[in-house]
């Protein structure tokens, strides 16, 4: 009997369309066909193995739990995942991977014999629409195909397969040189029959698409296997026929353990998004950033004015949350939700991160896109309006709108970056009400934002409460980082915001302002936070401090280098959805600033 897995305990193959995660028994607890937003096939990550589940490992006794891999590691630079099983019977490796689309998603699973003869079992149990939903499995030729309504998945193999408790099951043996195949094939239930698969051909491509991709990478730094492994899951997180970026591939992995806090994070925020473009850029990854590029003016186009934090993987809108009442949630983490209910707030400071991106792409040389450009300012005209309006801010706060000071200096950031864009030649504005407007909006936050009695900025105008993004001040260059103003928030959300093993919270749970974001409960340390305060302290000169927070973060990556949202430092364990692309760019930002001021080890 399988229970879903800790977080850290999954691993991540994809196909840049949509992804699975697999467990250290060789489990696959999650995945979505044909995208990553599609209903789950199996679901069993957020309930119980009725909810969908597809194991294949080691024979073990019904009652026993299945054994765990003794190794497991991706292939090279790859998203490849070869897991090791030693057994009194001898040694066994399953290779799983998911092949760069050309047709139909598939997910192929090989099974290798190492040493011995090991009793091998496959347990396939489909189930649809996030596990409610029990197809009709069936023989179509020497082929084995489950429907339900306008769905079809595929399994192929050489091995033979039997159906038993609603659940397809293949037994067999391998020995040495054994190499026996499972693909799974996902297909539009209306269509003729997907194409026989050649798993060893589409194995030998993977690798090879992997090989060229990490090539194009610019840095080679003393991070550079956490760099490549952050840059090649951003690059799974990415949906190629697009270009959107999902911010993670799972719906509802809890912020805290049995909590009310759970997401659907399948989306492309633009805040996030924008980010990952910026990581890319300064990695070497162009083509990734002009695709995404490409992918926001058609999702803003014809109404940038009503600019939302985020959109579907192809641009949707429209992202209603809904409730999953059949699904208990991870470890009874409930409730379950698809779709999002935030996507219609005002988040002001997106307009900042968008316009940053605008300009990051510009000035390393992008091909300049004329329509790019009057869409930024189209931005900055509807921020000229709204800037001093209260909103919902970074952190999508279900409670009252307020005056958020990050927000306030992403809309500066906006304007700022739109200056300089039309000081270089390449846009028309009226250059000296922008200036005025990019002043107005400094001076405003210097004096409603900061608390002159503690030398910090605050979480919002009028609040003694602080919050992490404020870190983003000098970075962004607010102000330089040697103002006294900067190292006093620094050192406030040090003291005020650290976990006792050192990382950084987003803001406080509990205490005058604990009800911001609306919600009960609390949540874990804010990975993309304690990154951000290790970058903070490389700048203000406190790098050997900023090199042991950010090995430290490092440490906390799962044996394949894989983050969650947060870190639980009560159990010691990674909370939220997984991976997030929002823990793995400030990770790569982070490692490029280190290295570029020398502040390493060795």
């Amino acid at each position: 009997m399988h229970v879903a897995g800790r977080i850290e305990d999954y691993a991540l193959i994809g196909d840049m369309q949509t992804a699975a995660l697999v467990c250290r028994d060789g489990t696959v607890d999650w995945l979505c066909l044909p995208r990553f937003d599609s209903h789950a096939i199996f679901a069993g990550l957020l309930g119980t193995e009725e909810h969908g589940f597809w194991r294949l490992g080691p024979a073990h006794a019904p009652e026993a739990e299945p054994p765990t891999a003794a190794r497991r590691t991706y292939r090279g630079d790859s998203l490849i995942l070869e897991s090791e099983w030693d057994t009194p019977r001898g040694t066994v490796r399953v290779t799983d991977f998911m092949p760069p689309r050309d047709g139909a998603p598939q997910l192929i699973r090989i099974v290798e014999g190492i040493s011995g003869r090991v009793p091998m079992r496959s347990a396939l149990r489909m189930r649809f629409s996030y596990g409610r939903i029990v197809p009709w499995v069936h023989k179509v030729d020497s082929r084995t195909v489950a429907v339900a309504g306008p769905d079809s998945v595929w399994l192929d193999s050489t091995a033979e397969t039997y159906g038993k408790d609603l659940t397809t099951y293949s037994d067999f043996t391998v020995a040495p040189g054994d190499r026996i195949a499972f693909t799974l094939s996902w297909q539009p239930s209306h269509l003729k029959p997907p194409a026989l698969p050649d798993p060893e051909g589409s194995l030998e491509a993977t690798e090879e698409f992997w090989g060229e991709w990490v090539e194009h990478c610019t840095y080679h730094g003393p991070y550079r296997e956490a760099v490549v492994r952050s840059l090649i899951t951003l690059k799974a997180l990415t949906y190629a026929p697009t270009g959107g970026i999902v911010a993670a591939p799972t719906t509802s992995l809890p912020e805290e353990i049995g909590g009310v806090r759970n997401w659907d994070y399948r989306y492309t925020w633009l805040r996030d998004a924008a980010i990952t473009l910026s990581s890319m850029l300064r990695t070497g990854y162009r083509e990734e950033a002009r695709a995404w590029r490409d992918w926001l003016l058609r999702a803003v186009a014809g109404d940038p004015e009503n600019l939302q934090i985020m959109y579907g993987i192809a641009g949707e809108r429209e992202l209603g949350e809904a409730e999953l009442d059949w699904l208990p949630g991870y470890e009874n983490s409930a409730p379950v939700r698809v779709g999002n209910g935030a996507a219609h707030q005002l988040q002001l400071d997106v307009y900042g991160e968008v316009t940053e991106a605008l300009h990051l792409a510009h000035m390393t040389g992008l091909t300049r896109n004329d329509y790019a450009s009057l869409l930024q300012l189209k931005l900055i005209r509807y921020l000229e309006k709204h800037w001093d309006e209260p909103d919902e801010g970074i952190w999508e706060v279900r409670g009252p709108r307020r005056h958020f000071v990050h927000s306030k200096v992403m809309a500066w950031v906006a304007v700022d970056r739109t200056i300089k864009l039309i000081e270089s030649g390449d846009a028309d504005g009226p250059l000296e009400k922008w200036r005025e407007l990019r002043d107005d909006i400094h001076r405003d936050v210097c004096e409603r934002g900061y608390d002159k009695e503690r030398n910090t900025f605050t979480q919002s105008y009028g609040s003694k409460e602080l919050d992490a993004s404020l870190l983003l001040i000098p970075q962004m260059g607010f102000l330089p980082p040697d103002d006294k103003r900067v190292i006093g928030t620094i050192e406030a959300i040090q003291r005020e915001l650290s976990t006792p093993d050192g990382f950084i919270l987003r803001y406080p749970t509990t205490g005058e302002d604990a009800g911001v974001d609306g919600l009960e409960g609390d949540e874990g340390a804010f990975l993309a936070c304690s990154f951000w305060m290790a970058d903070d302290l490389a700048m203000i000169g406190r790098v050997d401090e900023a090199r042991t927070l950010f090995e430290k973060l490092l440490s906390l990556r799962n044996d394949l280098g894989l983050l969650a949202e947060e870190w639980d430092s009560r159990l010691q364990r990674q909370v939220g959805n997984f991976p997030q692309a929002f823990s793995h760019v400030p990770l790569i930002d982070t490692a490029l600033r280190l290295t570029a001021s020398g502040a390493y080890g060795g």
